[in-house]
């Protein structure tokens, strides 16, 4: 098991969340604390770079769920970029592929 590395950066729509390493049960709490002390603003998009997410388990797919609610919340819009195969899959069984806009790249979803 690995840990959690997320780092940040801004793009013209908004801040792009780099997630590195294990989305699990012992790190979900890291990204749930860096969302909650994110400025995002109406209109703007919440970008998730999983690029380089080694594994996610139920309760990273919760954390992501938590980062879509505090961007709807703030009237933001949220998207994954580059999610994992064996991520995206799972999001297809629960029907979570209906609730997240992906993106191949982060350059693809902070995109005008």
């Amino acid at each position: 098991m690995t840990s959690l590395k997320i780092t940040s950066r801004d793009a013209a729509t908004g801040p792009v969340l780099e997630i590195v390493g294990d989305l699990d049960y012992d790190h979900a709490d890291e990204l749930r604390d860096v969302i909650a002390g994110l400025d995002l603003k109406p209109g703007q998009r919440l970008v998730l770079d999983l690029a380089a997410m080694e594994f996610c388990d139920s309760s990273g797919i919760t954390a992501l769920l938590a980062a879509r609610n505090r961007a709807l919340a703030a009237e933001a819009d949220v998207a994954l970029a580059a999610v994992p195969a064996n991520t995206l899959r799972v999001l297809h069984y629960v029907g979570l592929d209906q609730v997240f806009t992906c993106h191949p790249d982060s350059e693809a979803a902070t995109a005008r």
